[in-house]
């Protein structure tokens, strides 16, 4: 239930219960013992609390899917917290890391942790491509508005949701609408083609997929479409041997994602928070897989 029903059932103030769970989840930690041990594979990343850039750091261990650590802030300083608490010797043993790609995350996980191999999640790379997608389509509107072509505009402007989802979603009028792009705006339905031929590079596992990943390089590099010629461009500098990670060792975020999707509801529940510590108190009881023993409750036998 939320803090304030919790405050009306047991006559207490508001920031009471925020001291409680902090008591609580403190000596809940005490009494676990360590929980870091052989740790091989995590996932890192952040999530909104509060308006106004308020985030906080999220890391997973993806062997027994629990919430591991979750602090203040998103930044290379943040993430080194957690490295400092988990020290030299069990960073050496993390193999693998998932993350999205964010420039701290690399950078940190690179100084502290030497023998882990990255995996860039597969949404966001996919999501890489839509924005790709997306300025081409802006970039044929803008042609075929300057060219006084209205019909040919708006029925572009129009077509974002019929590029965007999955061929599988797609209403019969958005199918439509796709089928007449294909036959009168070759340069747009290509780029529609490359977005759709990346996700299909994630699509099943194995190290066949890194020839399909090359290609598809290559694809876009020559596809005279500028803003998918510089995404195979960054890929190929920047974030080909992470891609190559995920496709040969199946890791992705998702496990990160259902944990935001949590951490996001606790938030609701409550109508906020006014500091990262109590939720992270609250996140840790939820989330964490302690065991609370209650005060003068005997544990079934």
């Amino acid at each position: 239930m939320s803090k304030s029903a919790v405050c009306a059932l047991l006559r207490v103030a508001w920031r009471t219960v925020g001291q409680i769970i902090a008591r609580v989840m403190a000596d809940a930690d005490a009494a676990a013992g360590d929980r870091w041990a052989g740790i091989r594979r995590i996932g890192i990343d952040e999530v909104s609390y509060r308006r106004g850039h308020k985030y906080v750091t999220v890391v997973v261990n993806h062997d027994t899917r629990r919430l591991l650590w979750i602090g203040e802030g998103r930044d290379k300083a943040t993430l080194g917290r957690f490295f400092a608490l988990l020290g030299p010797e069990r960073c050496a043993q993390i193999a693998l890391v998932s993350a999205d790609g964010a420039d701290w995350i690399f950078y940190a996980v690179a100084e502290y942790c030497p023998n882990a191999k990255q995996c860039l999640d597969p949404f966001h790379v996919v999501a890489w491509a839509g924005k790709a997608l997306d300025a081409v389509r802006s970039q044929v509107w803008n042609q075929a508005r300057r060219a006084g072509q209205k019909a040919v505009a708006q029925e572009v402007k129009g077509a974002r949701w019929a590029l965007w989802k999955n061929p599988q979603d797609l209403t019969d009028r958005q199918q439509a609408k796709l089928a007449h792009i294909a036959a009168t705006n070759r340069p747009l339905y290509r780029a529609y083609l490359l977005k759709e031929q990346l996700r299909q590079v994630f699509a099943a596992g194995g190290e066949e997929r890194v020839e399909l990943l090359d290609e598809w390089l290559a694809w876009a590099a020559r596809s005279q479409l500028t803003p998918f010629v510089e995404l195979a461009r960054r890929i190929r500098v920047h974030f080909r041997a992470d891609i190559v990670n995920t496709l040969i060792y199946r890791l992705s975020n998702g496990i990160l994602e259902s944990t935001n999707t949590k951490i996001k509801v606790l938030t609701r529940v409550a109508f906020g928070f006014h500091t990262a510590n109590a939720l992270i108190a609250l996140v840790q009881l939820h989330l964490g897989g302690y065991h609370i023993d209650l005060p003068g409750r005997s544990t079934p036998t």
